[in-house]
Formats: C-alpha cells, sequence, structure tokens
C-alpha cells in the first residue's frame, strides 16, 4: 500500500496519454521506446500509479508527436 494517495491529476495525465496512443493506433512498446522509458514504466504512468518529472512527459509527449498540453487536457 503507498504511503500516499496518487494525485487525480496524475491519473489524469495517464489516462490521455494512454487515449492518445489508442486514438493514434500507436503501440505502448514503441511509445516506451522513442521515449527512452521502461515499457512498465510507461505503463505504471498510464495507469496513473506514478508521478512523472517534467523530463519524462516531454519525452512521452515527443514520441506522441503532440503538444505538452495535450497531455493535461480535461485537468
Amino acid at each position: 500500500m503507498r504511503k500516499t494517495e496518487v494525485p487525480e491529476s496524475v491519473k489524469i495525465v495517464g489516462n490521455n496519454i494512454k487515449d492518445i496512443i489508442k486514438e493514434k493506433n500507436l503501440k505502448v512498446r514503441h511509445i516506451a521506446h522513442d521515449s527512452d522509458l521502461d515499457i512498465e514504466a510507461l505503463r505504471r504512468y498510464m495507469l496513473g500509479k506514478q508521478i512523472m518529472g517534467i523530463d519524462k512527459l516531454i519525452r512521452i509527449s515527443k514520441a506522441l508527436n503532440v503538444e505538452i498540453s495535450e497531455l493535461f487536457r480535461k485537468i
């Protein structure tokens, strides 16, 4: 069990990443590779189980070929 609850905003960003991957018909493993992340780390981010640093958000947005603001929609 986590010491502190993950903020709702982290879960929303993870959901947005998942939605963009689905909308663009991309593979999670390709996005993980292109953002220089371990596939399991990317999955934890997508599930809202782990907080992402700004550097990771930038790399993920570049791999998805979207503006970083797209990751924050619905917040």
